[in-house]
């Protein structure tokens, strides 16, 4: 039986690992094609939760079941499946230990033409071209808030990523999240230092007009010299409360003719 590759994918932050990964398990001939991904040193799942409801034939695999891993890829490797694994930017993916078989396993490496990261050209079997980003992390801070629970307003949503993007609240860098919507919607949200325009797009998920949603969401923010306080207390700003929450979501049924979410 042919094994199919385990790719591990490294680079840094913002140069665009999750979108060669999408890109990549969408290139497969069959749309029913099996996939399944792990991301290795992730807080809160934003980049996961994207992928799995974009893609729903990609597992999602927890990297808190470490002891279960390498039965799961063994058996999606025996089913014909393509498995990534997305290395975190803070994690040296040269000193990481695997829970498989490194023999099995395809090195890409997503770096702007720029970068002068020998360690991470070597240690590649592709280099696949990356976004200019910004490379010096020996400054970085992670910000993250998990988000499940929370209905945001979108105006409020809107000035305040719009601040966060142009340095309102320090030097960002990345900015990722995922976020539910007042009207029942879930929206990915991607920004990177040095791109033109954030990336907004509509998740693939059922609106959700039945209270609070059950669903995950949350923000990561990767930069430096951040004002935590404000960051957090501007986000929470966004969210409405119980009583605003079912007032509008009577109102969007109705509109939408449906008697629940």
């Amino acid at each position: 039986m042919k094994t199919a590759p385990i790719n591990l994918v490294a680079g840094p932050s913002g140069s665009g690992k999750t979108s060669w990964i999408y890109t990549h398990f969408h290139s497969q001939q069959s749309p029913q094609a099996l996939g399944a991904y792990l991301a290795l040193g992730a807080q809160i799942p934003v980049d996961a939760s994207y992928l799995a409801t974009e893609s729903p034939t990609l597992e999602v695999l927890d990297e808190a079941q470490r002891e279960s891993i390498a039965a799961v890829v063994e058996m999606r490797l025996a089913e014909g499946a393509a498995i990534y694994v997305e290395i975190g930017f803070h994690i040296d993916p040269l000193a990481l230990v695997l829970p498989f078989d490194p023999g099995l396993c395809h090195r890409v490496a997503v770096l702007p033409s720029s970068s002068e990261d020998l360690d991470l050209k070597n240690w590649a079997d592709d280099v696949v071209p990356a976004a200019e980003v910004y490379r010096d992390f020996s400054a970085t801070q992670i910000w993250r808030s998990p988000l499940t629970g929370q209905i945001l307003d979108p105006a409020s949503l809107d000035t305040f990523w719009h601040e966060l993007t142009q340095g309102a609240y320090g030097a960002v860098h990345r900015a990722k999240g995922i976020f539910d919507l007042v009207d029942g919607r879930a929206f990915y949200f991607n920004y990177v230092a040095g791109l033109p325009n954030t990336q907004y797009v509509e998740l693939k998920v059922p609106r959700w007009l039945k209270g609070r949603p059950e669903r995950f969401s949350g923000l990561e923010v990767v930069g430096e010299g951040f004002d935590q306080a404000s960051i957090a207390s501007t986000l929470g700003d966004c969210g409405l409360e119980d009583d605003a929450i079912a007032y509008y979501q009577a109102q969007i049924k109705e509109s939408l003719g449906e008697q629940a979410a």
